[in-house]
């Protein structure tokens, strides 16, 4: 039996149902119930009571917690304890955009927390990193989330949230996002990206058969090519390294804006090592 299934059943019955606890232990709610069903079926005995709209936790299940919980936490003790410095070669994929703002600033931040720990960087779109994790041929990946969820067999660290926006030169006349969609060209990201998926869809419902002038893969590119003035795009929200060299400025899509999930993604076995755990923390303060 897993210590994590023990760690679930904590969750549930500290929170007092399956979904609570899902989100406690970054589970979907049918995992939990798979490992609580798990548990259940080791001990020969229920550990919720499931008649009510509610499960209640068993008098074995409160038991169970309370033999338990000075082992978890001695463990968790002895896993916290590291007498030597965290050290190991990473596979780290990333997307695009992630190279040339948040990768920087994570790496930095990495270099004070555990100078031991080498990255190996791949470069992809994220369905191939997402491809790559299944296949074992990266360690974790930096990508963004898809719309819905993402992979159950994968584990999931959400590091920021960005709502989409217009991007226009900067010289144009204030107008709303429609007008500027109407009047210039349109510049599409790439719809094989999960970013520009999300956009396209939200043009096509702003300007029903909204021409693209053309498709381009990189976000970079098209910054660049709004600052000559060649048309407007969506795109995720500008960074600072983005104003310095271009004229160009946002427009806001408004509370109908789409947003992009950024996350950390690895196999659920390696959830728990405390080398990813560490590069996910440089990632979060990079995200801050």
């Amino acid at each position: 039996m897993k210590i994590e299934a023990f760690l679930t059943l904590q969750a549930a019955v500290e929170r007092g149902s399956f979904a609570a606890a899902a989100e406690a232990v970054n589970l979907t709610p049918s995992a939990v119930s798979l490992q609580i069903k798990q548990l259940e079926a080791y001990f020969g005995q229920s550990l919720f009571d499931r008649s009510g709209r509610a499960v209640q936790a068993t008098g074995f299940a409160r038991q169970l917690i309370d033999t338990m919980a000075r082992p978890l936490a001695d463990l968790e003790k002895l896993r916290n304890q590291r007498a030597q410095p965290l050290t190991g070669r990473v596979r780290l994929g990333v997307t695009g955009s992630v190279l040339t703002t948040l990768l920087p600033k994570a790496v930095a931040e990495l270099q004070q927390r555990a100078p031991g720990i080498t990255l190996q960087l791949e470069r992809h779109n994220t369905p191939e990193l997402i491809a790559a994790l299944k296949a074992d041929r990266l360690d974790a990946a930096i990508l963004i989330r898809p719309p819905g969820g993402g992979s159950a067999r994968l584990h999931w660290h959400d590091l920021l949230r960005e709502p989409l926006v217009l991007v226009v030169p900067a010289q144009l006349a204030p107008l709303e996002p429609e007008a500027y969609l109407r009047r210039y060209p349109w510049i599409r990201l790439d719809r094989k990206l999960v970013v520009g998926r999300l956009a396209a869809r939200f043009v096509d419902g702003l300007v029903p058969q909204c021409e693209a002038l053309l498709d381009v893969p990189s976000a970079d590119a098209i910054i660049a090519m709004v600052g000559l003035g060649l048309g407007v795009s969506v795109l995720p929200r500008l960074r600072p390294e983005h104003l310095g060299p271009y004229e160009i400025r946002e427009v806001s899509l408004g509370t109908a804006a789409p947003t992009r999930q950024l996350a950390m993604a690895r196999r659920k076995q390696d959830s728990e090592s405390a080398l990813l755990h560490t590069i996910a923390q440089a990632f979060d303060v990079a995200c801050r």
